[in-house]
């Protein structure tokens, strides 16, 4: 079940965070390093990137399904959008895959067609993350799936049916680790859509495969959340400045503060699950002790005295006997006198 996409181990252990930084480069270097340096600063084990060319991916005049805000233009088409976002070329990953290295954060790039795919690999991506939208793209997941490297696999707007068909292909092929990601592909998803239930589900019907989250709610709680249902990863939109124009994500991603936000919640949350049983914890040692009730006399009570409920009662600390020897006491006849405040012991009585 446990993979590790290069330097990064994805397992039960420790929460991955994938900083999803998409095209929010905008096509110019400083910005992919800015983005680069400050998703590492805020905590981040990844960076992600997407690696497109607009003519393999859309047709001209195809609808947005996003809010338009940051766009050029309001009333563009996809094509419109990607278009502008989709200068780098070979020659720009091999930069960015550098600088991640220099940075030491882990490079990563969804590829939308096979040449890209080859590319990302030729420069040294150890894994992929397969956007929504191609869960049903069987010959390009065929393809991913012969490169036998960890796949993370969105499943945006999908059936159970649809995931284990993509699964099935992915491992028919060669690729042995795969993450699924529960997602809502929505942009940007309201929380009564948010459906985190739904990583349970997942999880039950794909039990030797790790369980992530990609995340397109505003802020840091969801994502948060989704600790609580067990997921190994999370992915969240990232920019480093909300108010760059031209790609959609930038207002709905997180900064650098909301990053180390989320980071910073993750990892309280990973220490708050504890154990999957429930016990006395260490730190319960003093109070198990002192705060509990043991059995006290409640009055003097004289040697040879047959006790009943008028005195007894139940006190702290709980050094003494437990509550639960009440009964046993009741009818029994005292050995000695016995002083008011007592705690009782076994061998007080006949």
């Amino acid at each position: 079940m446990d993979f590790n996409i290069g330097k990064v181990k994805f397992s039960n252990q420790k929460t991955v965070i994938i900083a999803e930084a998409g095209v929010n480069h905008l096509g110019r270097m400083d910005y992919a390093e800015e983005l680069i340096k400050t998703a590492k600063r805020a905590g981040a084990d990844i960076i992600k990137f997407q690696t497109y060319k607009a003519k393999k991916l859309t047709i001209r005049d195809a609808p947005r399904f996003w809010n338009w805000e940051g766009e050029r233009d309001d009333k563009g088409s996809q094509y419109d959008s990607y278009s502008i976002l989709d200068s780098f070329g070979q020659k720009e990953y091999e930069k960015l895959f550098s600088l991640c290295e220099q940075y030491g954060i882990e490079f990563l790039s969804t590829p939308f067609d096979n040449e890209s795919a080859n590319m990302l690999v030729s420069i040294g991506m150890k894994g992929f993350k397969i956007a929504s939208c191609d869960i049903t793209n069987i010959p390009f997941l065929r393809h991913i799936g012969g490169f036998k490297l960890p796949v993370l696999l969105s499943t945006g707007a999908s059936t159970i049916d649809e995931i284990r068909n993509a699964v099935e292909v992915l491992e028919g092929n060669g690729c042995t680790d795969i993450g699924i990601m529960q997602c809502t592909l929505c942009y940007p998803t309201k929380p009564e859509n948010a459906n985190l239930n739904a990583i349970k589900h997942i999880a039950s019907e794909f039990k030797n495969h790790l369980i992530g989250l990609s995340d397109h709610t505003l802020g840091t709680i969801i994502p948060a959340a989704s600790i609580l249902y067990g997921v190994s990863f999370i992915e969240k939109h990232y920019t480093f400045d909300k108010t760059l124009p031209d790609s959609a994500d930038h207002w709905l991603s997180l900064d650098e503060k909301e990053l180390s936000q989320l980071v910073e919640y993750v990892r309280i949350l990973e220490k708050a699950l504890g154990e999957s049983h429930k016990q006395k914890m260490p730190c319960e040692t003093d109070t198990h002790k002192f705060a509990r009730r043991s059995l006290v006399s409640k009055k003097n009570i004289k040697k040879g005295h047959i006790l009943t409920e008028a005195d007894l009662t139940c006190k702290r600390p709980g050094t003494g006997l437990a509550p639960a020897y009440y009964d046993r006491f009741i009818g029994r006849q005292t050995k000695h006198d016995i002083p008011e405040d007592t705690l009782l012991q076994i061998d007080d009585i006949e």
